[in-house]
């Protein structure tokens, strides 16, 4: 299910994408008090274990979007990850190259795409 939408970890052999959806975005902005607030959260929690909890949840929630939206299409249903699941699978090693992939999804989440129209006209002439 690799979309432009998505990036890809992988938990005990397993792929997993993690994408950024409204969902996820409203229980983050609910979690943090606003998606503004959630780089200030993860680049200066004082606390290790604080910041190690705050990547896990991260990658629950965003891992879970691409799940839920298998669920919806297909009958087979796959099993939702949970915060433990996660944290057993992981080291702190691996969660800090998970960084770099939840930054990735939230990019790619909250990308806007502009394209520009030639319209022919040359605005400095006129």
């Amino acid at each position: 299910m690799t979309n432009d939408r998505s990036a890809t970890i992988s938990l005990a052999g397993q792929d997993y994408e993690l994408i950024l959806t409204t969902l996820a975005t409203k229980e983050i902005a609910a979690h943090y008090g606003g998606l503004d607030s959630l780089g200030d959260k993860l680049l200066k929690s004082e606390n290790f274990e604080l910041a190690l909890d705050e990547i896990v949840w991260l990658i629950t929630i965003l891992a879970n979007q691409s799940i839920k939206i298998y669920n919806l299409k297909n009958k087979d249903k796959k099993e939702e990850l949970t915060t433990e699941y996660v944290e057993l699978l992981t080291s702190p090693l691996d969660l800090s190259n998970y960084k770099e992939a939840i930054t990735e999804a939230m990019f790619k989440g909250t990308a806007r795409y502009i394209e520009s129209e030639d319209t022919g006209k040359n605005k400095q002439g006129e």
